[in-house]
């Protein structure tokens, strides 16, 4: 699925809202999905630099912050990148650095979870999805926040 630019996020008043996910499958690291709505297209995904069963036992103590902080270098005339086209992302969790995370494009089983989870507005749980080949695929777990 090839991520394009999206007209709303470009004036800075134009929307004051969005739908965050986040979504790993059980052996493997979590991904971050921000849409303009839960029915759209994905503006950006980045896998995080946490497994999904490091971030699920963080989440078990209380209270999880997530920061995320990209390298915005000195652009040069004409060649400007918006901050959901940043590539590569450090990330923090709860006041430490946990190391980098990178975007990505959406893949068939990123929208089923996407889609599973449109209607939800705020909660946590186990996903069985279908497998899809890739390593440690039988379930996803994931938080859902608008």
């Amino acid at each position: 699925m090839a991520q394009h630019s999206h007209p709303a996020l470009h004036h800075p008043l134009a929307r004051t809202e969005v739908t965050g996910t986040l979504f790993g499958h059980r052996r493997g690291h979590v991904s971050f999905a921000v849409q303009d709505d839960p029915r759209s297209e994905p503006v950006l995904i980045i896998e995080l630099a946490v497994s999904t069963s490091a971030l699920v036992k963080e989440m078990s103590s209380g209270l999880v912050r997530i920061a995320l902080e990209c390298e915005k270098t000195h652009q040069t005339r004409g060649t400007a990148v918006r901050l959901f086209g940043e590539p590569a992302w450090t990330m923090y969790c709860n006041g430490r650095k946990c190391g980098y995370a990178v975007s990505r494009s959406c893949s068939e089983s990123d929208w089923q979870v996407l889609r599973t989870v449109q209607s939800v507005s705020v909660g946590a749980g186990v996903i069985p999805l279908v497998d899809d080949g890739r390593k440690g695929s039988g379930a996803a777990e994931g938080s859902c926040f608008t």
